[in-house]
């Protein structure tokens, strides 16, 4: 088999299925990431949401038997939506971040995958595959760098010279032996721009994120979020792009290649409002299909809540307030009862006094008290 003549096909063939970008590396055990999850674990920085077994994640020979090479995809996708809507007083909005735009990357690229896979054993049948998308046991970014996809910018994204950093990531084991691509050198100089406006400061330095204090992971935790937390939230309800709009590599990046990457504004930035009383089943059929829906409507909810409160918008305070009194859930009534201190008025004062009689759960009222002392201080 002429493995060269071969790769030289696939590279083609990604070409006409929509895979942006493509490398190549070798099935060795990627011992230089073996070394930062160690560290990373020791630190606690890990999110929680990734494969724990730290072998899995570096060992390519624990996922398939005998792999040769990794074929690395990426996509490029927009950072710009075509059509804009506006927030404004009385019609507030939140914002899902870019990689949360359009159909779920994940159904996406397995999509690329799948059809990559089929092409490959359509000219090797007894070739063997296994692919994956972010919730495998790979680590994307360190796949991509091998590979020469891009470099891994100390924002922790791989950066790619053609499409920024604005690029979902796949990968594919196989025991085909396919020549491995070079990988490419760091550009990021001596720019420290996301490392500075980091709103949390959760890049520690180039390339190491303490996942617990990024504003990407707390707007998917379920629990209160902390007082910090909240202050930095701003309108974000799910995700957080700061570090790859700050990038200097970013600039007019902005790619239209995939329809079914393309944002519904009123998806991608939706009304706050009306989604404090979404029920499940609608929450499912208009924001099912979106990588931002995974975790469910809790905490979409709870950080559309901490929105309003970071707007002040006085003309969601009866909702708030019926929010706080009726809604099942402690953490959605205490944070109700949080913004309704943040916006003030005789109205939310009044209204929290009459839940501080009423309400029996501790945390709820912890968080009534805090409300009501925050506006006693301000009147």
């Amino acid at each position: 088999m002429d493995y060269h003549a071969l790769k030289e096909d696939i590279i083609e063939y990604s070409k006409t299925i929509g895979i942006d970008k493509i490398g190549f590396t070798s099935a060795s055990t990627f011992e230089e990431m073996k070394v930062r999850l160690i560290t990373q674990q020791k630190l606690n920085y890990q999110s929680g949401f990734e494969e724990k077994d730290i072998e899995k994640r570096v060992n390519p020979s624990l996922l398939l038997d005998k792999p040769k090479s990794i074929i690395s995809i990426a996509l490029a996708y927009p950072s710009k939506m075509k059509e804009r809507v506006v927030s404004k007083k009385g019609e507030r909005r939140g914002i899902f971040c870019r990689a949360s735009w359009g159909t779920d990357y994940h159904i996406v690229l397995k999509d690329r995958l799948k059809k990559l896979e089929d092409y490959i054993q359509e000219r090797i049948p007894d070739a063997l595959c296994k692919s994956m998308v972010d919730t495998g046991e790979l680590v994307d970014r360190a796949v991509a760098q091998r590979a020469g996809i891009g470099w891994s910018g100390k924002n922790c994204a791989i950066i790619t010279p053609e499409f920024g950093s604005y690029v979902y990531l796949g990968e594919m084991i196989t025991n085909l032996p396919l020549e491995p691509d070079t990988p490419m050198e760091d550009q990021c100089g001596t720019c420290n721009k996301c490392i500075d406006v980091c709103p949390t400061g959760a890049l520690i330095q180039g390339g190491q994120l303490n996942a617990q204090r990024c504003i990407a992971f707390q707007t998917q935790t379920k629990g209160f979020l902390a007082e910090e937390f909240r202050e930095k939230l701003g309108n974000r309800i799910y995700g957080c792009d700061t570090c790859q709009t700050v990038c200097p590599k970013n600039k007019g990046m902005d790619f239209h290649n995939h329809p079914e990457m393309e944002p519904d504004p009123e998806i991608a930035k939706p009304l706050l409002q009306p989604l404090l009383f979404i029920s499940n089943k609608e929450f499912k059929e208009k924001y099912g299909h979106i990588s931002g829906s995974w975790r469910g409507k809790k905490p979409i909810q709870r950080n559309a809540i901490i929105a309003l409160a970071h707007f002040k918008e006085e003309g969601a305070i009866g909702d708030l307030i019926t929010v706080m009194k009726k809604d099942p859930r402690p953490v959605i009534r205490g944070t109700a009862a949080w913004a309704l201190g943040k916006i003030g008025g005789d109205e939310s004062m009044t209204a929290l006094q009459t839940a501080n009689q009423q309400e029996e759960d501790q945390e709820v009222l912890q968080e009534i008290e805090d409300a009501l002392q925050r506006l006693s201080h301000s009147l």
